[in-house]
């Protein structure tokens, strides 16, 4: 498998041009659903397994999962400063130093896997009570400078999960785990 397939094994995030309802409620579903999925990823996997990179040069499998928490976070917080203050400029975080960081380094999984079903949990419940016009609110990302609509970062962040989850039970499966 090339660097690149390796790297998006889902493919790139591609926005779609209208997210209907019934894509809402699969992205919905998708976020809803990650922790489990992730949690059987990784459930019979020994501390080697979990130190060895999905990629060469790439995060290791902890990293995915610790990784997962703190960009969740940071999207839920997004949400929710969209849905509160008139398209707020939000703050964005350095993943890859993130990923260094003690708390990855020395927190077992199972933390994140926990904080993840919670999280998303409350995410989930979150994101079914809004309303088109909710979803249309917006938030601004200082870096690009890009305006997203909350519909669109549904759209994304459903993709990123899965985006992530592939890279973990791609990894198994080419590793024979």
């Amino acid at each position: 498998m090339d660097l690149e397939a390796l790297k998006y094994p889902i493919g790139h995030f591609k926005l779609p041009e209208t997210v209907t309802d019934r894509q809402r409620i699969g992205f919905i579903n998708d976020i809803r659903h990650l922790p489990t999925l992730v949690e059987i990823a990784v459930q019979h996997m020994d501390e080697y397994q979990l130190q060895t990179p999905y990629r060469p040069g790439g995060w290791t499998v902890a990293q995915v999962v610790h990784h997962l928490v703190d960009s969740h976070m940071n999207a839920v917080t997004r949400f929710k400063l969209a849905l509160t203050e008139d398209n707020p400029v939000i703050k964005p975080y350095g993943e890859a130093a993130w990923a260094e960081l003690p708390d990855v380094t020395s927190t077992p999984i199972n933390v994140s896997v926990t904080l993840l079903h919670a999280l998303h949990t409350r995410w989930a419940n979150l994101l079914e009570a809004l309303s088109d016009e909710q979803l249309a609110r917006t938030f601004v990302h200082p870096a690009n400078q890009y305006t997203y609509k909350l519909r669109e970062s549904l759209a994304n962040y459903a993709w990123h999960g899965k985006h992530h989850l592939a890279h973990i039970v791609n990894l198994k499966e080419s590793k024979g785990w």
